[in-house]
């Protein structure tokens, strides 16, 4: 399978379980608190969207927003579940950090790739213009050169060469 293609099947594959992990199991009510779920299970937990799942104590924890992880003291992150119970919240912040990483050096890769196409399309440009210059130099000295001969011819024909009559006045 082609890298490329795998990057938007795992987000959509990660999304999809999102989804269901949210819309399966029983309805909890919008008001409830992630503490009055703690003798239920993983997935009714975890369709709080506040809720932090803790496979080691078995409670559900409403998150701390305060920390951008959850500290260990709450909960480790090999045991911490949010928005997917099977995929432990360490694993999802590696994947995160892959797939952004990824994303951000495809964007840098494609930048160079789009600047050094256009300063080499500008090179060839410059090349093909200084080309046509130089074509066209030619072809003006060769005019030049074929007048100035037929000119002399005439003189020639007349009588006229040598020197100019009236350069002297």
């Amino acid at each position: 399978m082609d890298s490329r293609s795998l990057i938007p099947a795992l987000l959509l594959v990660i999304g999809l379980a999102a989804v269901h992990a949210q819309s399966s199991g029983g309805s909890v009510a919008p008001g409830a608190a992630c503490e009055d779920m703690n003798g239920t299970s993983c997935e009714q937990c975890l369709q709080n969207v506040s809720c932090l799942w803790c496979i080691k104590t078995k409670m559900c924890i409403t998150y701390p927003v305060k920390t951008i992880l959850p500290p260990h003291s709450v909960c480790p992150l090999n045991d911490a579940r949010w928005g997917l119970c099977w995929m432990n919240f360490q694993t999802l912040i590696i994947v995160f950090a892959v797939v952004g990483g990824v994303i951000i050096i495809a964007f840098l890769v494609c930048l160079f790739c789009c600047c050094k196409c256009e300063n080499f399309g500008a090179k060839r440009f410059e090349a093909k213009m200084q080309r046509q210059a130089n074509k066209t130099k030619t072809k003006q000295e060769e005019r030049k050169a074929e007048m100035k001969q037929r000119h002399e011819e005439i003189r020639s024909k007349y009588g006229l060469t040598g020197q100019n009559q009236y350069s002297r006045f």
